[in-house]
């Protein structure tokens, strides 16, 4: 056991039972933006990559989704986001709630298994903003007038806190969507008072209401210095902790402060990376100094791969590439939109300088925490979530820790990938790497379908469509299973999210 002094006087006791856990998640970040990742990164992350030495690395870790809002759904849910009412695209910063609290969450979870839980930063799973009037003319918030029917003054409803987080600070979309407001435990901090806008090439920021204190340069360092206040905190207290770090970085608008401007002689993103990097190695000296490093896990990723606004032609004229050696970016349904850097650490358990080749999905976080917790999950919980604790305690797998995975696009498409086979079910990127869904000439051109195989060609350059039938009907047949079935776990069938218009995108079911 951990012995704590609070204060002067009170002698606590730490609970060592259960870990504190802390994700943290970047935002539009590069499986090949960490040199540990990345033998050829002009980027070097020293602080991510001493904390991959001192945990395990993940060299096939892949989010459910290659944006933002799927993505985020999935790992609060343990449950792929096609399944939801969301089939294409992100939300905005004045979409209603797209969890409903019916719905179980890792911090919910969490909660019962008696954690105090924790949410700081970018939501982008919607929540519902009160109004002034009625709705029914404005927009959904891709424009600064769809915020004139919010009123800011009173409290949102269907936020974080109605989903398992005992404190939620933070905002509710990306930091270049309006709102610029914070809300704390469902009330805005601040009420905006002035409407702002960046045109920069990098920095900008669509135009909407803002909040004195919402000082875009700054949200990222505020949101660190708050993790680092939480963590203090919790330290000195006898449960254990879960804190959700969702980070509006790297993202756009790309916003490195003064002291890291030019510091990675490549661009703004780069020096935005090296800002990150920094603010982790000083997380890991606020976990080491509160003496609880031993027993809290810490998982660091990105929500998606890197995306075209960090300016890919001038890192690669500089010999950098954030998606590695792999095909495409974020949108994309190509390894470049999906895979993404993954590290845990936690030294109770897990050796320095692990390695992982398993194929992971963000989605298992839910079950993992279940796991260690000792939670038992239900059928109606975590579908598509698989435990990683057989991994991070080394155990041997008599089979792969997963099945398959499935991935998605921006637009909705779907692909499939088991041991080294990945089969798309689409012609092109699914996203905005070329041939895009809209370059009609190029994809008549094309095989309705995708096969590689990422051992022999990890940059998916060979489409193997036609030489494998008995391989595409396998994958079909077993992605049709999935989405049918409403979970990729074993159990008992479940229902996808009621929608009441056409889901186009699983056209190939026959």
């Amino acid at each position: 056991m951990i012995f704590i002094f609070s204060g002067c006087s009170k002698l606590i006791k730490k609970d060592d039972s259960k870990p504190n856990i802390i994700y943290v998640l970047a935002d539009d970040l590069g499986y090949g933006d960490i040199s540990g990742f990345n033998e050829e990164s002009k980027i070097k992350t020293h602080h991510i990559d001493q904390l991959a030495t001192q945990g395990m690395l993940f060299t096939d870790a892949h989010t459910s989704s290659s944006v933002c809002t799927p993505t985020r759904y999935g790992i609060l849910t343990g449950r792929y986001n096609w399944r939801s009412t969301l089939k294409s695209g992100v939300l905005t910063g004045k979409s209603n709630a797209l969890i409903p609290t019916s719905r179980s969450t890792v911090a919910s979870m969490l909660k019962t298994q008696g954690y105090h839980t924790a949410f700081m930063g970018k939501w982008h799973l919607g929540w519902d903003w009160a109004l002034k009037y009625r709705d029914s003319l404005s927009g959904a918030g891709w424009d600064a007038h769809d915020f004139d029917p919010i009123d800011f003054s009173k409290p949102i409803m269907h936020g974080p806190n109605d989903l398992g987080f005992d404190y939620a600070y933070g905002f509710s979309g990306s930091l270049d969507m309006a709102p610029y407001v914070y809300v704390e435990n469902g009330k805005a901090t601040m009420i905006p008072d002035s409407v702002t806008q960046n045109t920069g090439k990098y920095s900008w920021w669509r135009k909407g209401p803002t909040s004195k204190d919402f000082i875009h340069e700054d949200v990222t360092p505020n949101l660190f210095r708050r993790a680092f206040t939480y963590i203090r905190e919790k330290a000195e207290e006898k449960d254990p902790f879960f804190l959700y770090l969702a980070l509006p970085s790297p993202h756009t608008p790309i916003l490195p402060t003064k002291s890291w401007q030019n510091k990675s002689g490549l661009n703004p993103y780069a020096d935005f990376v090296l800002m990150i990097d920094a603010y982790i190695g000083a997380l890991t000296k606020t976990i080491e100094q509160a003496g609880i490093a031993e027993n809290t896990l810490v998982i660091f990723t990105s929500d998606n791969g890197c995306s075209p606004q960090a300016d890919y032609e001038i890192l690669k004229a500089k010999g950098h590439n954030p998606s590695y050696i792999y095909r495409g970016h974020k949108a994309d349904i190509f390894e470049g939109g999906h895979r993404v850097p993954f590290i845990i650490k936690w030294p109770k358990v897990i050796p320095p300088g692990t390695v992982s080749n398993e194929t992971i999905c963000t989605t298992d976080f839910m079950a993992t925490c279940a796991e260690l917790s000792g939670y038992t999950l239900s059928d109606h919980e975590a579908e598509d979530s698989f435990s990683m604790l057989p991994l991070l305690k080394q155990e041997d797998l008599s089979t792969p820790f997963r099945e398959a995975v499935v991935h998605h696009s921006i637009n909705g498409s779907f692909a499939i990938r088991k041991g080294p086979w990945k089969l798309i079910m689409c012609p092109g990127s699914g996203g905005w790497s070329f041939p895009t869904p809209k370059n009609r000439e190029a994809l008549d051109s094309l095989p309705q379908y995708q096969l590689y195989n990422l051992k022999d060609d990890p940059g998916e350059t060979q489409n193997v469509i036609d030489s494998y039938p008995e391989k595409i009907k396998d994958l079909k047949t077993l992605l049709i299973s999935y989405i049918e079935n409403g979970r990729s776990t074993p159990g008992i069938a479940q229902n996808n999210d009621a929608i009441d218009f056409q889901w186009k995108q699983i056209d190939f079911i026959e």
